[in-house]
């Protein structure tokens, strides 16, 4: 364990491109990977590249062992509790759940003074998340832990998007933790710090970039602003049809020549699909396939195009200096699937006020 306050070692698993670790170091308190576990290559790699940590670019499983540290981070993968995993085979979707248990076995390990899981909201109500709770009280080295938990949304710790996300937070002694973080964003209507918003999000950026693939910018950055070299003209037309704000419903009414069967057939439902953002407001969730629109709320609110990859890692709140490895399809996914750095950020301040001291057992 670290030995100086100024140092704060994380361990951080399932640690996909680094949101998490990113906020914690963010956060200005001396938190500091010394390992990460991540199954996915390109993904290993963007952490790799970004924290210089080693990485264990390989299942859990097979890991005896881990670093030593102060706080243990981590997302076990969520689709076996997603509401959009309903369809996959139920043996794949228990192995999957399974992997929270390969986080709990880090902590038996580790002994750290603090853990935090980061899930869906929908874990919180799961059995897996019932048999968690009560290992945290029979369990001899887990019952050392007091915890708490909830879902918070990302919008009100200054992420520009609409994100919930369930926490839970176990910090090692006798001292209750205290929930949720204090929020710091809100409505106009509210004596907080306005909602970050669209616009906030894409400032400087141009509405139709002129690159094509990914590249580097003048100032030799990673440059993920580009669009697609070639666009069907009846998803052209599509994008051109959506008003500020619209959605598959203004496509049915004005064009339906061109408006996907199964919408005509589903006249209610949801009204992301095919939607245009609005400035004034955070964004929707942002999932790994925004560049998609006709998977969500993805438009740019007034380009006739989808957001780009640096649109939407501006969206996740991953500042432009901080460098993805991989094909185009995954950077989207590893963009996707993180954990928006300000609300890891929000989570670090409150656990730093938490932490006991180093080396009490």
């Amino acid at each position: 364990m670290s030995d100086t306050l100024d140092e704060i070692r994380t361990l951080d698993l399932f640690a996909g491109a680094g949101g998490l670790s990113l906020g914690f170091e963010l956060a200005g308190l001396g938190f500091k990977p010394v390992q990460a576990v991540e199954v996915d290559p390109a993904a290993a790699r963007t952490f790799k590249q970004n924290f210089g940590c080693p990485v264990h670019d390989g299942p859990i499983e097979d890991l005896s062992d881990f670093e030593d540290a102060d706080v243990i981070l981590g997302g076990p993968p969520c689709q076996g509790f997603s509401p959009l995993g309903k369809n996959r085979a139920a043996d794949a979707r228990a192995k999957l759940n399974a992997l929270w248990e390969q986080y709990l076995r880090a902590v038996r390990r580790v002994k750290p003074r603090a853990f935090v899981i980061e899930n869906v909201p929908q874990f919180q109500k799961s059995a897996q998340f019932a048999t968690l709770l009560e290992l945290m009280v029979g369990d001899p080295e887990l019952s050392k832990y007091r915890y708490n938990f909830g879902v918070l949304n990302a919008a009100d710790y200054g992420v520009p998007q609409n994100r919930r996300r369930g926490i839970f937070m176990a910090v090692r002694g006798d001292a209750p933790v205290p929930w949720p973080p204090r929020r710091t964003h809100g409505p106009q209507s509210e004596s907080l710090t306005p909602y970050r918003t669209v616009a906030d999000a894409f400032k400087g950026l141009e509405s139709m970039p002129g690159r094509t693939a990914p590249g580097v910018d003048a100032r030799g950055r990673q440059d993920l602003h580009f669009v697609r070299e070639k666009v069907d003209p009846k998803s052209l037309r599509r994008y051109e049809t959506i008003p500020y704000g619209g959605n598959r419903f203004d496509l049915m009414r004005e064009a339906p020549d061109i408006t996907p069967r199964c919408w005509k057939e589903k006249p209610t439902g949801t009204t992301d699909v095919m939607g245009r953002l609005w400035w004034e407001k955070p964004s929707g969730t942002i999932r790994t396939e925004f560049n998609k629109p006709e998977k969500g709320r993805y438009l740019h609110p007034v380009a006739h195009r989808p957001i780009t990859h640096r649109e939407a890692a501006r969206l996740q709140s991953f500042p432009d200096e901080f460098s993805f490895v991989g094909t185009r399809t995954q950077i989207a996914r590893q963009i996707g699937n993180a954990v928006p750095p300000g609300l890891a950020k929000a989570i670090a301040l409150h656990l730093s006020s938490l932490l006991e001291p180093p080396g009490r057992d």
